[in-house]
């Protein structure tokens, strides 16, 4: 009888364990089966004239959990969203989790003021800061293919984000091309793009 309660207890408590475990991740099974389709390999890329997903690229994106940040599922994605914007057939300066069919606060961005432009992940991502001094420039996407056209950005912008491998929040101070990119990306966490933003043709 005594042996019976302590089974009985284990198994209440590792049942009460992978509930808990479980529920700290918020990661919907939609978004699991998506990054599980495309172990270690580049993922498909969503299309804003495509219906469906359009729907997804409009879409206000959700922050992670500390547990998703930890997680193998959030390593994946990474992995995937860098072999997607590094592929040489369609390659990019930097992409969005949306992009990718993920509607969440992370992007990848080239880092053309760092030495070898590395890219990197901010997630969470949010612009709190952004400069009166404009510049405008050629912008092109890789939801967008074939397209391009110009947009006014703010030549500084401050970033703050949850550090990927510390976990710890940050800020960063970034300018030029660089800033440019960050808010192209950060744009498609809120469900904008660069052609809701055209300049007029000089």
């Amino acid at each position: 009888m005594k042996r019976l309660k302590i089974l009985l207890y284990i198994c209440i408590t590792l049942i009460f364990a992978a509930g808990c475990s479980k529920s700290t991740l918020s990661f919907t099974d939609g978004e699991i089966e998506i990054i599980n389709k495309y172990p270690q390999q580049k993922m498909r890329v969503l299309l804003y004239n495509d219906k469906s997903d359009s729907l997804i690229l409009r879409q206000q994106t959700k922050e992670f959990s500390s547990a998703d940040l930890q997680s193998d599922i959030f390593k994946n994605l990474k992995t995937q969203m860098l072999l997607t914007v590094q592929d040489t057939a369609n390659a990019g300066v930097g992409i969005a989790a949306p992009q990718v069919g993920i509607s969440r606060r992370l992007i990848a961005v080239q880092r053309f003021d760092k030495p070898d432009e590395p890219f990197e992940f901010y997630a969470n991502v949010y612009i709190v800061y952004c400069s009166d001094d404009k510049r405008t420039g050629s912008e092109g996407c890789l939801s967008i293919p074939g397209r391009r056209g110009n947009v006014e950005r703010s030549e500084t912008v401050i970033v703050k984000y949850i550090d990927t491998e510390t976990l710890k929040p940050q800020t960063d101070t970034v300018s030029g091309f660089t800033a440019v990119i960050f808010q192209h990306e950060v744009d498609h966490l809120d469900g904008i793009l660069y052609i809701d933003k055209l300049q007029p043709d000089a």
